[in-house]
């Protein structure tokens, strides 16, 4: 399996990224899957556009882009954090 370079962006690239991006890390850890994860500001995601295979944002994205966009507020809330860690995990296995 290709190596997914995974982009992990909230507003300031700071706080909710920094959750999101560790509980990332551990799922990939736990399924023994190797991934490149970038933490960012969401303005900075169009600099990746070539390389990324995946977003996962806390924030709202207000573009298009040409991979894949998770929410994941549910890893700040709670609520339906089981469905959203099993969207990524499909996403990167593809």
């Amino acid at each position: 399996m290709k190596k997914k370079t995974i982009l992990v962006a909230c507003g300031a690239g700071i706080a909710t990224s920094t959750v999101v991006n560790e509980a990332i890390l551990d799922m990939c850890s736990a399924n023994n899957i190797q991934a490149n994860l970038i933490q960012c500001k969401i303005t900075e995601v169009s600099g990746y556009l070539d390389s990324a295979d995946l977003l996962v944002t806390t924030t709202i994205t207000g573009k298009d882009y040409p991979f894949p966009v998770i929410n994941a507020r549910a890893f700040l809330t709670g609520i339906g954090l089981d469905d959203v860690k099993q969207q990524i995990l499909e996403e990167i296995k593809k």
